[in-house]
């Protein structure tokens, strides 16, 4: 039996796949890599397709990383006053916002930050948001301790932090007891964009592990490092499954994914 940690992949004739994809063994979890950049509207759709199928217990747990073009998100804590470019003029810039169902404020997704949209059924881990919150940013300290960096978080402020310097942001959304949306890790991102948002009002500095690592680093990189952190936060074992065979299997699913609901 491979080591706590180790991926396997599952091969990708699509049939042959959809059917392990959907019989993992326990302690398990699906890792799904989405080539290039994914359009957030595209990626937010099959997020809840995926939760709707874990929810009907058809797939297991999944692990969706992947890297966004330029996207300001907000969250159910968003108010005006955190977002101080307004959104028309976001829109007029040709940045795209979304409101969506998870905790917490504003958040902005770009090129060279690494996103990782974990699809867990909590009724397996004691039905604990605050534990897996930990959890997830236990996942990026573990990573970012791969290449030197001491992060940690800071108290009263969800995340994870250098210092005062925020490296990733956290938000989840809980739906009958599995959880969608995750993290979003500064790898080798262009940290201007932050300007655009203030989420909760916070004057806070980011940075990008390829800045506190003092060498370049690629999201690719990033991927395979978390990948194994998250791994090892949660106590489970990774198999690759192929984007194109993940979103496959839910629309092989009893029903079309159009009759999905969220709960």
């Amino acid at each position: 039996m491979p080591s706590a940690g180790v991926s396997k992949t599952i091969p990708a004739r699509p049939r042959a796949s959809a059917l392990a994809f959907t019989s993992a063994l326990p302690g398990v979890v699906a890792r799904v890599d989405w080539p290039g950049r994914a359009p957030y509207e595209d990626a937010w759709r099959l997020q809840r397709q995926l939760l709707a199928a874990r929810q009907a217990e058809a797939i297991p747990d999944t692990l969706l990383l992947l890297e966004h073009e330029l996207v300001v998100t907000c969250g159910r804590s968003t108010r005006p006053e955190h977002l101080p470019v307004s959104r028309e003029a976001l829109r007029a810039r040709g940045v795209p916002v979304f409101d969506v169902e998870r905790g917490g404020s504003v958040t902005v997704h770009l090129p060279g930050q690494l996103v990782a949209y974990p699809i867990m059924d909590l009724r397996a881990r004691d039905q604990n948001v605050v534990r897996f919150m930990r959890q997830l940013e236990d996942a990026v300290i573990r990573a970012a301790g791969s290449w030197g960096i001491e992060a940690g978080r800071r108290r009263g402020f969800p995340g994870v932090w250098v210092g005062d310097e925020k490296i990733a942001a956290v938000g989840v959304s809980v739906k009958r007891q599995v959880t969608l949306h995750g993290v979003a890790i500064n790898v080798c991102c262009d940290l201007d964009a932050f300007a655009l948002i203030n989420p909760c009002g916070i004057d806070y500095v980011p940075t990008t592990i390829a800045r506190r690592a003092g060498r370049a680093l690629s999201v690719d990189e990033a991927r395979d490092a978390f990948a194994a952190a998250f791994a090892a936060a949660f106590a489970v074992r990774l198999a690759v499954v192929p984007l194109e065979v993940a979103a496959a299997t839910v629309r092989e699913l009893p029903g079309t994914p159009s009759s999905f609901t969220i709960v």
